[in-house]
């Protein structure tokens, strides 16, 4: 009997080891531990081997086993797991995030570093923070996201240009754009659109959706490497890329509305008559027309200025040109591959329908990013985007033709021509409805980004990467007017534009990344870099078409301009950085870039921009190393200088141009040689200190920084004798200093989870040294030794004479003393259009498959100057429609107001004054999403691995004291030049206001 037990337990021994020696499959899910969120790309590896396998989108894995090994889970920013195999085949794992790391790794110039050991200040916005938010361009998707960073779309028109200021403007007539740089390329951004329109905005050909992450480096120890193009900031961008594993399918669809986030309120028609007509009793001008002889009584004056006061209608302008803006998107990605060759392919299509008639935009871009490795040492790879996009533009606000200026019109005068059926054209100014319906602007651009590299490892720990990219830029842009329209009356009018800008650069660098001891750490690069740009363009205008059918220049009767340009400069650079790190708490930072550029002097071709930074991380010491609430305490500075080189190509060299006289050819001389030309160097030193308490669910960065730029590149007058009137010199000096706060916090974690991210960045800017120059740009902004870059300046308004309706001024500076005459009072400055501190709230929440972000913007301290408020807020003085508020104007002795008496065309308080000038402060709901992501057990059933539904809201309230349309103005005008968009800040002139959008959508994986 013993013998067969023996025997029977033998025999389920090798039984039970054959079982478990089969091969087998384990699957499973991994999620987050902090708030149950899947984590794709996860390493899922058997201990001790090389077999593994990654999660897909969803988290899920699958892995063939035999026995009963030990799983290794392992994600970049989470905590190794260690699992042992039993006789389940499910293994679902969570992972716990890394207390050493806050954002883990992010993306520098040339590379990548752990956040951890970073000493620069870097700020990062991760792709799925702006993904499916209804803007075409990612500038208006970061905006409120990132401490020190000013960003502003010049109006709510779609395809605009916008402004962003990394820490302040640092030139006066260079440009203060940051510079672009998409996976490691510079690309172009600058406006390419015809001159006498405003600035187009070739960073919406990239599609938002396509982002990985976003790195913003704001002081020279980060930026530095970048050399004499960083001053203003570097905006790294990074697309997505394939990750080995099932492929997997993305799609996403986002249909929603718009209208405008606000409407000014104008007088109606009772309101405009009663306006109206006192101002015509009270006129002194009137008086005087009549006492000439030209009328013979007031009636007449009226009849001729404003015949329609007789039999008034009643229309409502503003909403002839505003309309329901309608939005859509539709996005199909797939990603995936194998350990040897990884890929991201990707399609998009964007529709917008701007709240302006005739404004729209429509973009259509595809990309693919392909990672393989070759060999063990040799990886290769390709990014490819190509985009079209096309622009339905209007005119540019400072235009009779821009819809807004229609507001202009009285409300007494109709719509239609009740005679002939048609718009009224007998209007007092040009009705922009005409323009609507006979002009049109299309701008139509083709762009591809483009990229490859090859990585070679030489020796463990060193690699040589090379990089060549393209950005190919074309644009055409035709405009027609046709023959009822004001300036193409009356026979029509177009114009063409074409460019093209070749733009292509090679990186050439090595990496080495090396611990020795245990105790030394050093990542350095060393590298040179290559770059070209060169535009061709080519403009041509006609006038004289047989019908408005006919559209094209070909089809004009007589082609009345012409002109073809071609510009190209070149930058040969070395560049190098070395991070050492010492016993994983002392770091030290050193870069340094060597530019040569086309664009400067023959005395100064080539500059060096360093930059040193140290860091310690107190929270590694013995002192602080058990003191349990502290995951990181990190002290940070660095120092470095950068530069701006954002001039003409042809500034630094004496040029000759072509003419004619009398018919006969010739050459002259039309620009004067300086030799000595160089870069606007800015000096800037950044202190710091970066934190995280309780396993970092408290963690965030203080900066405190100075910015000193100097050499500012300036038209500097010279005498006329010479032949010229100026010269590109440097001179001048300004700065900017400043303190920025982040703070992210996790409040609840869990099943319900709550998280907050706020950011303020306070700045303040200074002019110290313009050798005694006055620059003026814009209606009345100047750039003036001891102020800030744009003030306001002009005479201060004091309000009104309650004893005569008259409007008063200061008579000087700093003096209470009034006076009525205008040209009496001193200019001086009454304002600042520089905001005294700006910031982002985001809350994001999230419970059983509910999700619900929150991000509040706001800006404080900048003023605005409504420039048309000299015409739709001036007390009746001429036939604009007034805002309603100028119901309260004076109209008799004691009355107490801001609004002078009515008296038409008297002038009576409607110069350039610190009258319209008001706080421009806001606090704007930026964006509210609310999504819900139906449970996987339920769409596992339809073979998807996700769907995800949800509403979204921008700019859903705005609170502000700005009685115009939108705070958030800054409208550069036709012609925008680099000096008019720097120092021409804070200007409203009948601008569009931002969009306020509602959208809905669904994201669906499979």
């Amino acid at each position: 009997m013993k013998k067969l037990l023996l025997l029977f337990s033998l025999l389920l021994s090798v039984l039970s080891f054959s079982a478990f020696a089969q091969s087998r499959t384990i699957s499973g899910r991994v999620t987050s531990a902090s708030d149950g969120t899947a984590l794709p790309g996860v390493s899922v590896v058997v201990k001790g081997t090389t077999t593994g396998a990654s999660t897909d989108a969803n988290g899920r894995y699958e892995l063939s086993v035999s026995g009963t090994p030990t799983l290794v889970f392992s994600f970049v920013g989470f905590l190794n797991r260690e699992v042992q195999v039993g006789t389940s085949s499910t293994i679902d794992v969570q992972l716990s995030e890394d207390a050493k790391a806050i954002s883990e790794v992010v993306v520098v110039g040339y590379g990548t570093q752990e956040s951890r050991d970073l000493i620069g200040s870097i700020a990062s916005v991760k792709g799925e923070e702006i993904a499916d938010i209804p803007t075409p361009s990612i500038e208006s998707a970061i905006q409120g996201r990132v401490a020190g960073v000013q960003i502003t779309s010049g109006s709510g028109k779609v395809g605009q240009g916008i402004k962003v200021r990394v820490r302040g403007s640092s030139s006066v007539t260079a440009s203060n754009q940051p510079l672009y740089v998409v996976d490691g390329i510079p690309i172009t951004s600058e406006s390419q659109g015809i001159s006498n329109n405003e600035p187009t905005n070739p960073l919406a050909d990239l599609n938002p959706n396509d982002i990985e992450s976003i790195e913003i480096l704001k002081d020279a120890a980060s930026a530095a490497i970048y050399g004499s193009r960083a001053s203003n900031g570097v905006v790294i961008i990074t697309t997505k890329r394939g990750r080995a594993g099932k492929t997997a399918f993305d799609f996403g669809y986002t249909n929603g509305f718009s209208k405008p986030t606000n409407k000014v309120e104008f007088m109606n028609s009772s309101e405009y008559l009663e306006l109206f007509n006192e101002s015509m009793a009270n006129s002194g001008y009137a008086a005087f027309l009549i006492d000439v002889g030209f009328f013979d009584n007031l009636d007449q004056v009226k009849d001729y200025f404003m015949p329609d006061w007789r039999n008034p209608a009643n229309s409502n302008w503003q909403d002839e040109v505003f309309r329901t803006g309608a939005y859509q998107q539709y996005d199909l990605t797939a990603s995936g591959g194998t350990d040897k060759t990884r890929f991201y392919v990707g399609g998009s299509y964007t529709d917008q329908d701007g709240i302006l008639k005739g404004n729209s935009f429509e973009r259509m871009s595809a990309r693919l990013n392909i990672d393989h490795n070759a060999t063990d040492k040799l990886k290769l790879g390709a990014n490819f985007s190509l985009a079209r996009t096309v622009n339905n533009r209007v005119a540019d606000d400072n235009a009779f033709a821009t819809p807004l200026q229609i507001v202009a019109l009285p409300p007494i005068q109709p719509i239609i021509d009740p005679e002939t059926g048609e718009y009224n054209t007998n209007t007092a100014y040009y009705n922009g409805l005409i323009e609507i319906r006979d002009a049109f602007r299309k701008s139509v651009s083709y762009r591809n980004l483009s990229t490859l590299y090859a990585s070679y490892t030489i020796i463990p720990g060193l690699t040589f990467r090379s990089e060549l990219g393209l950005d190919l830029l074309n644009q055409d842009e035709n405009t027609y007017q046709g023959r009822e329209t004001q300036d193409g009356a009356p026979e029509g009018a177009a114009e063409s534009r074409s460019v093209t800008v070749v733009n292509y650069t090679t990186n050439n660098f090595l990496n080495y990344n090396k611990r020795f001891g245990e105790i030394h750490d050093i990542d350095a690069v060393l590298g040179m870099s290559f770059q070209k740009s060169s535009t061709e363009s080519n403009y041509v205008s006609g006038i004289g078409f047989p019908s408005d059918e006919f559209t094209r220049i070909a089809n004009a009767a007589e082609i009345n301009f012409g002109s073809s340009e071609g510009t190209e400069y070149s930058l040969l650079s070395y560049f190098t950085r070395v991070n050492y790190k010492l016993l994983d708490k002392y770091l030290l930072t050193f870069s340094g870039r060597v530019d040569g550029s086309s664009r400067f002097g023959a005395n100064n071709q080539y500059g060096f921009f360093p930059a040193v930074g140290a860091g310690w991380i107190l929270s590694e010491e013995a002192f602080l190393k058990d003191v349990e609430f502290l995951s990181l305490l990190k002290l940070r500075a660095s120092y470095g200088l950068t530069g701006n080189d954002q001039i003409g190509n042809f500034d630094a060299r004496g040029l000759y141009s072509s003419g004619s006289y009398a018919g006969v050819p010739g050459t002259y001389q039309s620009s004067v040689a300086n030799p000595d030309l160089k870069w606007e160097s800015t000096a800037q030193l950044d202190l710091g200190i970066s934190f995280g308490l309780f396993n970092n669910r408290i963690n965030g960065s203080v900066d405190l920084y100075r910015k000193k730029t100097s050499d500012l590149l300036l038209n500097v007058q010279v005498p006329a004798t010479s032949g010229f009137t100026t010269i590109t010199r440097n001179v001048g000096k300004l700065e900017n200093k400043g303190i920025e706060i982040a703070l992210n916090t996790d409040n609840l974690t869990g099943p319900f989870s709550w998280s907050t991210n706020f950011n303020i960045g306070f700045n303040r800017n200074k002019i110290t040294d313009l050798q005694g120059q006055v620059i003026s740009s814009g209606a009345i902004n100047r750039a003036m030794e001891g102020e800030p870059i744009g003030v306001f300046y002009t005479v201060k308004y004091a309000g009104v004479d309650p004893n005569n309706g008259d409007a008063l001024y200061y008579l000087r500076a700093g003096s209470d003393e009034t006076t009525n005459d205008y040209s009496a009072a001193e200019q001086q400055v009454v304002g600042n259009p520089n905001p005294d501190f700006t910031g982002g709230l985001n809350n994001s929440f999230s419970f059983k498959g509910f999700d619900l972000s929150v991000l509040l913007q706001f800006s404080y301290g900048n003023e605005i100057f409504n420039n048309a408020g000299r015409y739709q807020s001036a007390n009746m003085d001429w036939v604009d429609n007034q805002t309603r508020d100028q119901l309260d104007r004076w109209q008799k002795p004691g009355d107490i107001t801001r609004v002078p008496q009515a008296r038409f065309g008297d002038s009576n308080g409607t110069g350039n004054s610190s009258r319209w000038i008001y706080d421009g402060s806001y606090l704007r709901g930026k964006t509210l999403t609310l999504g819900y992501t139906l449970p996987s057990g339920f769409v596992s059933r339809y073979h998807l691995t996700r769907v995800r539904v949800y509403a979204s809201a921008q700019n859903f309230f705005t609170v502000t004291d700005y009685p115009g349309w939108d705070p958030e103005v800054d409208t550069p005008g036709s012609g925008p030049s680099a000096q008019r968009q720097n120092v021409g800040l804070g200007t409203d002139f009948y601008t569009t206001p931002q969009a306020k959008t509602f959208s809905f959508g669904v994201n669906i994986g499979f």
